[in-house]
């Protein structure tokens, strides 16, 4: 048989391995999904009330958090953060823009500016950078969880309070994520969760949820994510609604049960792969003994980045990029004076960077035919 003709059978005989599998999720759930939405229904409760309190308290329970308060998106979590948490008009926020659009756009609408600093081999925010970004109209910093890691908090934590300044972590990628034993989200004056269809923890649709150590912070969040309302006719002050929906709540609350063992199964899986993938040619950051990452993606970084990328797809591997261009390089970004250069390692690592399939229901073969995959590229 010509090589030709083996490269098309091995292509044929290929299991489709895909980025992402909520239909895997929705088959595994779906008693418990329609008894959820029956129960909701029946109930008559469709916008907070018991149920969204109880996934709050759940949530505070499970992971140590002080104060939880549950929004409609993970957006809106840092938004409010900055609010409650003082952040005006003319301040600036010290941030990376490696992450989703959302972290800087939060600052940009409350009328501060974000000042982005580069980042870490790991991905994470660099600490050794923030000294020489603060200035003197510096208000916050809000390091990225991204992938699941959590940032050196101890060291942000010091430059934080040598300068006075307040701490929201976007935490929107890292339900259960540690470091030291203290969860993600424990850390700063404030943190953002999403609950977007895709994170580890998943609603069927936007949803998210702010935690802080401050009584008088979660007071005002509770306030602003229902228009500002201290009784159903009377407004302190001009809020937003943010509030989230019952049936999410619901959803979510039972999904919180298993999220363990999704995580366990993300955490193996990741095991298996940096097992499997030749260092050579395929750069993750390792895992510190003092933290505990929880995989919400499994990102690797590759030269010839693209071309491995058609290469997977051909074979019929989902992948994924998080993200292709900076926030400091997009469009929007023009008003905030950013150009090329300016932040080298995020620049290099854009085009480097691709998300493998991660998902708990990959089977031990599926990560052995990825890993394989990828490295059959190089070779």
């Amino acid at each position: 048989m010509s090589s030709k003709r083996s490269a098309s059978s091995t292509l044929a005989d290929a299991k489709p391995v895909a980025y992402v599998d909520l239909k895997a999720q929705f088959a595994e759930d779906r008693d418990d999904i329609l008894a959820t939405v029956e129960r909701v229904f029946a109930e008559g409760n469709f916008i907070l009330g018991d149920t969204v309190e109880a996934f709050e308290q759940a949530l505070a329970r499970q992971f140590g958090f002080d104060h939880v308060v549950a929004l409609n998106s993970g957006t809106d979590a840092l938004l409010l953060a900055l609010l409650a948490l003082g952040v005006e008009r003319g301040d600036e926020v010290i941030t990376q823009s490696n992450s989703f659009v959302a972290s800087a756009s939060a600052i940009v609408h409350v009328g501060a500016k974000p000042v982005f600093v580069d980042v870490k081999p790991d991905q994470c925010l660099d600490p050794g950078k923030l000294e020489a970004a603060v200035t003197p109209r510096t208000r916050a910093i809000m390091p990225v969880h991204l992938t699941g890691r959590v940032c050196d908090m101890p060291a942000i934590q010091a430059v934080a309070e040598r300068h006075g300044l307040v701490v929201i972590e976007d935490a929107a990628q890292a339900i259960g994520s540690m470091l030291m034993d203290k969860a993600a989200g424990a850390w700063g004056d404030a943190a953002a969760f999403s609950l977007h269809p895709l994170k580890n923890l998943n609603a069927a649709g936007d949803a998210g949820f702010l935690t802080t150590s401050r009584a008088d912070v979660a007071e005002r969040v509770r306030r602003l994510r229902n228009h500002g309302l201290v009784d159903r006719n009377t407004v302190a002050e001009f809020g937003i609604n943010s509030r989230l929906d019952t049936l999410q709540a619901a959803l979510l609350l039972r999904r919180l049960s298993s999220l363990e063992e999704v995580t366990r199964k993300r955490r193996d899986n990741a095991a298996r792969y940096r097992a499997l993938l030749d260092p050579k040619h395929v750069f993750h950051p390792p895992c510190r003994q003092e933290e505990f990452n929880t995989f919400h993606t499994f990102v690797v970084q590759v030269d010839r980045r693209d071309e491995l990328q058609a290469f997977l797809k051909e074979r019929g591997i989902g992948s994924a990029i998080h993200y292709p261009i900076p926030i400091h390089l997009q469009p929007a970004a023009k008003v905030l004076d950013c150009r090329p250069g300016e932040l080298p390692v995020t620049e290099r690592q854009a085009g480097r960077i691709l998300s493998l399939p991660i998902h708990q229901f990959l089977t031990e073969a599926d990560i052995e035919q990825v890993s394989r995959t990828v490295n059959g590229f190089f070779r």
